[in-house]
């Protein structure tokens, strides 16, 4: 068997070479200002920790994005709107204290970091030369014709439109947004209320069950299975029908607040791109 050559690689367009950029920037903003709301928090509590973390590890997720632009990949598009959105939300909820008003070094971070999401969502969904280039899909040895080369592997299955895509990208995030206040809710576990335990369990053991439930649902939602559409809406439902009640009743109406709204973002997120494709037959 022979090897084929690898194709030579284009120069990207400006509007790729300035995504990339903000996303590093967005990144590097991110932890700045998830550090500067921490200093400036009245009580630096357990829950504020965790929080915390929770939007620092976003920066990751912008450092994943940019070799996903970089690559080409079609998911990039709703990777960067779920990740945009979620990050303004997780920031939101930490720079308003219980108590007060928030630290004006907060406000102006967050305003900041604001304005580069929606630059990004803006740059992903309304650059021409940003929607021309991120068609590619994975990269991996295909064997035709006695020939070996590693290149683009396009799917087998129907290709699915930007909607679909986003609800399965939006629905991948119900399983980290329940884990975070079920961590969170451990402190008041650890405070004495051990009645709340099983339902603590309960709450970890259905954030994990959740994440299997959404890659099993989107799996054949992307190959136009009907039943995979509904599934998927039985799933969102239950998710919000457990989560929310949990967060208010150990956590209060701050935790409601705080962790609830990001969920119930990504839900509504997902049944309203759900809502606009279109069922095969």
């Amino acid at each position: 068997m022979r090897t084929a050559v690898e194709p030579v690689e284009v120069r990207r367009p400006s509007a790729v070479r300035a995504l990339t950029t903000l996303l590093a920037v967005t990144a590097a903003a991110t932890v700045a200002v998830e550090l500067l709301n921490y200093w400036y928090a009245p009580e630096q509590e357990f829950g504020l920790a965790v929080r915390t973390g929770w939007a620092m590890l976003r920066s990751l997720g912008f450092v994943l994005l940019i070799g996903q632009v970089n690559k080409g990949r079609v998911g990039a598009r709703p990777f960067g709107l779920i990740l945009a959105v979620t990050t303004i939300f997780a920031v939101g909820r930490l720079i308003v204290p219980r108590e007060g008003v928030p630290a004006l070094p907060g406000l102006v971070g967050f305003a900041a970091l604001g304005a580069l999401c929606v630059a990004v969502v803006v740059l992903l969904y309304r650059s021409d030369a940003v929607r021309a280039h991120l068609v590619r899909h994975r990269r991996g040895l295909v064997v035709e014709g006695g020939t070996i080369s590693w290149r683009e592997v396009v799917p087998k299955r129907p290709q699915a439109n930007g909607w679909l895509l986003t609800a399965r990208v939006a629905a991948f995030t119900y399983s980290p947004l329940m884990l975070v206040p079920a961590l969170v809710a451990t402190g008041s576990v650890l405070d004495g209320r051990i009645a709340a335990v099983p339902a603590l369990f309960l709450w970890f053991g259905a954030g994990i069950a959740v994440s299997y439930a959404v890659l099993f649902c989107t799996a054949f939602l992307l190959r136009g299975r009907g039943w995979a559409r509904r599934a998927l809406v039985v799933v969102t439902l239950g998710v919000l029908a457990l989560d929310l009640p949990l967060c208010w009743w150990l956590l209060g109406v701050d935790g409601l607040i705080r962790d609830g709204a990001p969920l119930l973002t990504a839900a509504a997120l997902t049944l309203y791109s759900l809502h606009r494709t279109t069922p095969t037959p």
